[in-house]
């Protein structure tokens, strides 16, 4: 694979998953790590990508950027405005972040009293722009590069939760393999939020559907909304509505 095709993929990586570790990178081209470091050095240097430590983020993803710039926008707007069905008034609902949720949050009514619950600190961020909502901020160890809580601390505020409904971007969807993810403590966060959650709405556009990352988080069957760009009839779908409750 030529340098040129081989950036275009690690782009293409990155805006999907939007985040990817050097070594699955390796791994997947059948180059060495070194090289990949050099094409994370090359592309973050053209303002492409941001990288850290191991691997590399989306600059989407934890920034405000044009719409333009988001990768799928019109789909993740679309996922939002789905999302909005599953409101209801006085409901406790956990978050996570990303740049589907960052759309979902953008766009919440203004009649109706919700309380919120998060470890990402940009949703925490966003949803300052309201009045009508609480916010409970659940901290912890703060990452840098993706401005989420990690860590025990976090893990232990989670288990005195008992959220009604907790909405969460997905890195990786697969019916075998289950929600996954490369980041081994946002797994262990995630896997909190959905114990301590009586419902789970999963958002993802459609393009990350049969895809797996290292970690596991929860399998398909836990699931009991997953809201896509699709149609819920769409052939797509069709093996997924076997496992998950309800297909948006």
């Amino acid at each position: 694979m030529l340098k040129k095709e081989r950036q275009e993929y690690i782009i293409k990586q990155i805006n999907l998953h939007n985040k990817v570790l050097s070594t699955d990178l390796s791994e997947r081209l059948g180059v060495s790590e070194d090289t990949i470091r050099r094409d994370l050095k090359a592309l973050s240097k053209s303002g492409k990508i941001l990288k850290v430590h191991g691997g590399a983020l989306s600059k989407t993803l934890y920034s405000d950027t044009r719409e333009d710039e988001i990768y799928a926008y019109t789909e993740k707007v679309r996922i939002a405005n789905k999302t909005l069905n599953l409101l209801q008034n006085g409901m406790y609902i956990l978050i996570g972040g990303g740049t589907t949720i960052r759309e979902f949050l953008k766009i919440l009514p203004k009649d109706l009293h919700l309380t919120f619950i998060t470890v990402s600190l940009t949703a925490a961020t966003e949803l300052l722009n309201y009045t009508n909502y609480e916010i409970i901020f659940l901290g912890g160890k703060i990452s840098r590069s993706t401005r989420f809580c990690a860590g025990g601390e976090t893990i232990r505020q989670l288990a005195d939760v008992r959220a009604d409904l907790c909405i969460l971007g997905t890195n990786a969807i697969d019916l075998d393999g289950g929600l996954s993810d490369s980041d081994y403590e946002a797994v262990q966060v995630k896997k909190a939020m959905i114990n301590a959650s009586s419902k789970v709405a999963i958002l993802t556009i459609s393009e990350k559907l049969g895809s797996r990352e290292r970690f596991r988080i929860k399998n398909t069957a836990e699931i009991d909304y997953l809201i896509t760009e699709l149609h819920p009839n769409d052939p797509l779908m069709t093996e997924y509505a076997l496992n998950i409750k309800r297909i948006i």
